[in-house]
């Protein structure tokens, strides 16, 4: 089954998400897809690597994990790391046509003191796969980047998240909707759309909004997808904000906090 024959409720957003056909609407359609043969897990969203107990130690700090020469992986391991204690793991992912880095940017400032590993992939192409047209190449990628940090660093699996920005966040809602069975949680900041292939578990979600937002409007994206997915059973911490298409350092930090205390 095609991801983008299952949009949830969203807005008209970015070029790209017009030309993949996203055009919104408000109807209900996170649906389970057939039993998967091998080698489909990428085609229909789901990542298979989960947390183990590391075989060797990675450094600390940033650093690439040098999956690819172009478009690789950022991840920011703090220094008061240490394997014998699992660490919680955020991996965020950029708007379109962003990098690593404005992935990275979205909580590394809260990563040192928080204990917190940031995981930032970057996309396969201008944006994420779903949003291009079906999914594929950004869960493989992914799924390796994951695969890496597991082998190194030893993850707390009920502090899984997955979070982004704009189309990020949109990618973050879809991913963690279908691999709720990995993450625990999901950081939404701005979204556009939800477009899960299936529905796996029930990781609970934070969705913030700016009310001024001109490039993915509240009315069209967040105050529609919030009430699908508490319809579905999900627990939403949804914030409202006065501001723009952007994500506040007040904001960007109460997701923190509930992402570790909740």
């Amino acid at each position: 089954m095609g991801a983008a024959a299952v949009i949830s409720a969203g807005c008209v957003g970015t070029g790209a998400q017009r030309e993949a056909g996203m055009t919104g609407g408000t109807r209900e359609t996170m649906r389970g897809t057939p039993e998967t043969r091998p080698g489909e897990a990428a085609d229909e969203g789901r990542l298979v690597a989960r947390p183990t107990p590391p075989t060797r130690t990675g450094a600390t700090g940033i650093h690439r994990l040098g999956l690819d020469d172009g478009r690789d992986a950022l991840i920011y391991v703090p220094r008061g790391y240490r394997p014998e204690s699992p660490a919680p793991l955020a991996v965020m992912l950029h708007g379109a046509g962003g990098s690593p880095e404005h992935g990275m940017d979205l909580l590394e400032r809260f990563a040192e003191e928080k204990g917190l590993i940031v995981l930032a992939p970057q996309s396969r192409e201008q944006t994420w796969d779903v949003i291009m047209g079906g999914y594929g190449p950004d869960i493989e990628f992914m799924d390796r980047a994951l695969a890496r940090t597991f082998e190194q660093y030893a993850v707390d699996p009920k502090r899984l998240a997955v979070g982004g920005f704009s189309d990020g966040a949109s990618y973050a809602l879809s991913v963690g909707i279908t691999n709720g069975n990995l993450f625990s949680h999901v950081i939404a900041f701005s979204p556009g759309f939800t477009a899960p292939a299936s529905r796996e578990g029930k990781p609970r979600l934070y969705v913030s909004h700016g009310t001024r937002d001109q490039v993915l409007p509240i009315d069209r994206c967040s105050r529609r997808i919030v009430p699908q997915l508490e319809r579905g059973g999900y627990d939403v911490l949804y914030h409202e904000f006065d501001g723009p298409h952007t994500v506040p350092a007040d904001i960007a930090l109460e997701a923190v906090d509930w992402f570790l205390d909740s």
